[in-house]
């Protein structure tokens, strides 16, 4: 059950969307917006680690600046993307990061060109077009093109970490690393554009930004770390619908039937793609295993 985890994360995601664009609307700027992102998990994180006197030294500085350059490049053009569209097109534009995924394993390797994943680029390019023709106009376009841009660097941020992962860097470092670059990111763009100033709401939404996106990350961490990989994969994709109705409820912006459709095809297009990754990640270490057991054998019966 500890991938229902998952379902809060989903949930405070989406509403940290919504601080976004609720930010936005009230003229913070972008490097603003990201500051205040990467805060709160800079603080809590750093003095737990001081508290509990863990190294801050990362393994590889090398794979943490390919993660970070990744990884903070796809959340500025993810909010950007958020501030300039309807909240659940945004959303759905940046969880499409599966599907670049599997289209650099189609290009990079002829033997993972299998019926599941062309299948999976397929249904999310269809549904990419179907959320982009009914909702978005030409002064849009933009916001929608960073959109795209955004899941293709969160695909490759995805990638960093998991290689950090498989060098024995511990998650918690990780995520330190990315808030300080975030929050380095936020203050270069304050001190080139300057401090827009804001009123109340706009420093609500900003707090908001922070705290909901440190539950969120939080509660994604305990639900991928101790539950189901492939249940907490899939339930990710619960913040477009979230996103939606919060869409729906602030904004009044219900998406129409084709949008709706382009979700569920994206939706559709990361679940099978996750699918098969989990699956050959499983076969591969059952093979592993079986090796390894086989060897065992073999050595005891030598002895």
């Amino acid at each position: 059950m500890q991938s229902l985890w998952m379902l809060l994360a989903s949930l405070t995601f989406a509403a940290m969307g919504a601080c976004v664009k609720v930010a936005s609307d009230q003229q913070a700027g972008l490097p603003q917006i990201v500051l205040f992102r990467g805060i709160p998990s800079v603080l809590l994180i750093f003095f737990w680690a001081v508290s509990t006197r863990r190294s801050l030294r990362p393994k590889s500085w090398r794979l943490h600046m390919a993660r970070n350059v990744a990884g903070v490049g796809s959340m500025w053009m993810g909010f950007f993307a958020i501030s300039v569209l309807p909240l659940a097109t945004a959303v759905s534009i940046n969880y499409t990061s599966p599907l670049f995924i599997a289209g650099w394993m189609l290009a990079r390797d002829w033997k993972q060109r299998d019926a599941v994943r062309t299948l999976a680029v397929v249904l999310g390019f269809l549904g990419v077009v179907a959320i982009l023709r009914p909702s978005i106009g030409a002064d849009h376009l933009l916001g929608a093109l960073v959109g795209l841009g955004a899941g293709a660097f969160s695909a490759v941020a995805m990638m960093q970490v998991r290689s950090l992962g498989r060098i024995g860097e511990p998650e918690w470092r990780t995520v330190l690393i990315f808030s300080t670059f975030v929050c380095l990111t936020g203050a270069t763009g304050i001190a080139i554009e300057g401090w827009q100033p804001v009123g109340l709401e706009g420093w609500l939404a900003l707090t908001g930004v922070g705290l909901f996106g440190l539950v969120g990350q939080l509660a994604m961490t305990r639900a991928f770390g101790m539950g189901s990989a492939l249940l907490t994969a899939a339930l990710q994709y619960t913040t477009i619908v979230f996103s939606a109705l919060l869409a729906a409820a602030i904004w009044g912006q219900v998406p129409d039937w084709m949008a709706w459709s382009g979700m569920a095809l994206i939706v559709a297009s990361g679940l099978l793609s996750t699918w098969r990754t989990y699956s050959e990640t499983r076969i591969m270490q059952g093979t592993t295993t079986t090796v390894a057991d086989e060897q065992t054998d073999d050595t005891q019966r030598r002895v």
